[in-house]
């Protein structure tokens, strides 16, 4: 089996995800799963060779954008959470 086949088309399912994620980012839990999946297929391409380089990366940042807003938005969801929790007892 060719590596660099492999390593290409994991590259674009990293870029395809990576940009649905985008996409969607205003449903929630949907960018998450979509954005690590985009991060661990944009890892593996990277690691095969350098066929589909520039979209591995561009799967990278576009899963790793994704995921600052659901992560703040966590944050911010616990945080709230916690200060009503508070407010109650």
């Amino acid at each position: 089996m060719n590596k660099s086949n492999g390593g290409a088309g994991l590259a674009i399912a990293s870029m395809v995800l990576g940009i649905v994620a985008l996409v969607l980012i205003c449903i929630p839990y949907l960018p998450a799963p979509l954005g690590l999946i985009g991060i661990v297929l944009a890892g593996v391409s990277l690691g095969c060779g350098k066929e589909g380089k520039g979209m591995a990366i561009a799967g990278l940042v576009c899963s790793i954008i994704s995921l600052i807003p659901t992560i703040f938005a966590i944050v911010v969801g616990a945080s709230f959470a916690s200060i009503l929790g508070s407010l109650v007892h």
